[in-house]
């Protein structure tokens, strides 16, 4: 009987939790999973030392505060009083304006030096000199002065186009601009570009660089009849009495508007397109003559051409 209880107590049994509550008033834990029970009691602490890293139970939390606070009550809130002699600090926009070497001292004491020097090609940069001025790239914004020289735009039609590349499709805006002074003078011109602004500028450029000059009366109206065809489509133009208007449509109104005419008939024939209605009317008013430039070829006075 003695033997076997040697044997059973020479035994060791396996445990595999960390935290093993024995029957004792001690905790023991394992430093490695499945220690033998013998060797835990090197390892264990009294419950004692135990007790401060339990959790507060509910019923230990003060509440006593609480009884007498009416959540549905509005509790005015009353800041605490200035100490004596307190002055308040500068407002953010009330301080000194710091220049641009002051920044760029700042951020290389920042950052160091590194942003500064020679490149791997022997160019000098100068990344955070803050003097140099980015003018293009990304981000910038170049404002565009609108030019004065006295002539008005007016755009008459924006369209998108495709080009068909290997890579796919590419989607542009073609833009229509009539530019005109309202005083005989008148171009029309067309752009393309990825943006319906950028369109817009080119073709008011290209519009400046067809400026033709439109031959009228002092009653604002045609010296007489002219037909103008572009492409397929044909402009009818014909002269009115004063307090007529421009009876036209489409791009032949916006010519004739632009170019001053005030007393005018217009007719569109043949296509609707408004790029070649627009032209044929420049080619219409092209082949307008004044009065005087009649006489002066043929060599006669004015009052001729009357008889």
């Amino acid at each position: 009987m003695a033997t076997a209880s040697a044997t059973l107590s020479s035994l060791s049994l396996y445990t595999t939790s960390r935290l093993s509550v024995v029957p004792t008033n001690k905790f023991t834990f394992s430093v490695f999973p499945k220690t033998p029970r013998s060797l835990l009691s090197t390892f264990s602490l009294p419950t004692s030392s135990f007790i401060a890293t339990k959790v507060k139970s509910s019923d230990d939390i003060d509440t006593t505060f609480f009884d007498n606070v009416n959540p549905e009550e509005e509790i005015p809130f009353e800041p605490p009083e200035v100490p004596e002699g307190f002055v308040p600090p500068p407002s953010f926009d009330d301080g000194p304006i710091e220049t641009e070497d002051e920044i760029a001292a700042a951020y290389e004491e920042l950052y160091g030096p590194g942003y500064s020097g020679v490149s791997v090609l022997g160019n000098d940069i100068y990344v955070m000199d803050s003097k140099v001025k980015k003018e293009t790239g990304f981000g910038s914004k170049v404002k565009k002065e609108k030019v004065r020289d006295g002539f008005e735009e007016r755009v008459i039609q924006v369209r998108r186009v495709t080009k068909v590349v290997k890579g796919g499709k590419q989607l542009h805006f073609r833009a229509i601009v009539v530019v005109g002074d309202k005083q005989g003078q008148v171009g029309v011109g067309v752009g393309k570009a990825k943006e319906v602004i950028g369109a817009v500028q080119k073709s008011a450029v290209n519009a400046r660089r067809n400026i033709i000059t439109v031959p009228m009366t002092k009653y604002l109206t045609f010296p007489h009849r002219a037909d103008g065809d572009y492409g397929a489509a044909k402009v009818m133009l014909r002269p009115a009495s004063p307090g007529t208007g421009v009876i036209a449509g489409g791009a032949v109104r916006i010519v004739l508007e632009m170019a001053g005419v005030e007393n005018a008939l217009g007719k569109q024939i043949g296509s609707k397109n408004a790029l070649n209605n627009a032209r044929a009317t420049v080619v219409a008013v092209q082949k307008m003559r004044q009065f005087r430039d009649v006489a002066r070829d043929r060599g006669i006075p004015m009052e001729e051409l009357w008889k």
